[in-house]
């Protein structure tokens, strides 16, 4: 069972997400440029025009990515100075100012769109993730993201989740073990045995115990219903997945627990919304995964306030 503290990794600014984001932001402005150059911008802008743009926010929300715009625009190769007004995980208000980027009106231009996509994408899971941690304050339960990631970005959207205030689930399958349906049923088809709950739980356990490089991996085993619960329990998983159970369901898995096993997680999951979330707290689970955090996060309104020429001098928006 887990220890206290013990949980999933949780992603921070780390090389591996700087590795991550340079690969996008590469791919991001080969969409627009192509191996070639903004032709309006070359065709209408004079060279050599200072500019400032400051990003700000058309509605309220919770910032993420900020901390980023510097290694986009270093990525990117322009030569453009970035000063932030707030920091990741910050509450913003429609209107406040989150950064100014400055430098070559001809840079800014090229790169304006490449910047708000990453930050506003952010900003968004970051904001819907507060929206549902708020709703389970006072509560035990903890909130959680999933692998329903974009592909390539799970550790952008991933940070963006734990500026929200939420919490990393596992971050890869290489993590930890998570049985599900799935598994038991290629499992009965090859062999023609019915793994019961409890004797998964332990072939996950003898496989980790035979591989000491994964010995303190966490194992978590799906389950739904009350039956599956009580074979499960037997066997003292760290986890327990309770899948689309009713809130009735969930509160009788809770005493199950506490009766059997007391230190074994219970993790809520399945079609958690905004306007299920509290209830689902209320019946003393620990966690609550949500896939929505990041499948269904529509990107925060942010735009650019331009500053042409010398600061102060014909301030322009978009």
């Amino acid at each position: 069972m887990l220890t206290d503290g013990q949980d999933y990794n949780q992603v921070s600014i780390d090389e591996e997400l700087l590795h991550d984001l340079e690969q996008l932001v590469r791919l991001a402005i080969a969409e627009d440029l192509e191996r070639s150059f903004d032709l309006t911008t070359a065709a209408v802008v004079p060279a050599e025009l200072p500019s400032s743009a400051h990003i700000v926010a058309r509605k309220a929300g919770r910032a993420a990515g900020i901390a980023l715009i510097e290694p986009i625009c270093r990525t990117i190769g322009c030569p453009i100075t970035v000063d932030t007004c707030v920091s990741d995980g910050n509450a913003i208000k429609a209107g406040q100012r989150l950064a100014t980027i400055s430098g070559n009106a001809r840079d800014l231009l090229t790169c304006e769109r490449t910047i708000l996509n990453f930050v506003c994408r952010l900003c968004g899971i970051a904001t819907l993730t507060t929206q549902f941690v708020d709703l389970v304050q006072g509560t035990a339960a903890c909130l959680y993201d999933t692998r329903k990631t974009t592909p390539g970005w799970r550790r952008l959207e991933k940070y963006a989740v734990r500026c929200g205030g939420g919490k990393n689930h596992r971050f890869g399958l290489f993590e930890a073990i998570l049985i599900k349906d799935n598994h038991l049923a290629c499992h009965h088809a090859k062999t023609g045995k019915s793994l019961s709950p409890a004797e998964a739980v332990k072939l996950g356990r003898e496989f980790l115990q035979s591989a000491p490089e994964h010995a303190n991996r966490i194992l978590e085993i799906e389950v739904d219903t009350l039956e599956q619960l009580e074979s499960a329990l037997k066997s003292a998983p760290d986890i327990v997945l309770l899948d689309n159970m009713s809130n009735e369901q969930l509160r009788q898995a809770v005493e199950m627990r506490n009766s059997a096993q007391p230190g074994v997680r219970l993790e809520a999951s399945g079609g958690v919304r905004l306007e299920t979330i509290a209830g689902i707290a209320a019946t003393g689970v620990d966690r609550i995964s949500v896939g929505a955090l990041t499948h269904s996060a529509i990107n925060l309104d942010l735009g650019l306030d331009w500053e042409i020429g010398l600061a102060g001098q014909s301030p322009a928006s978009r």
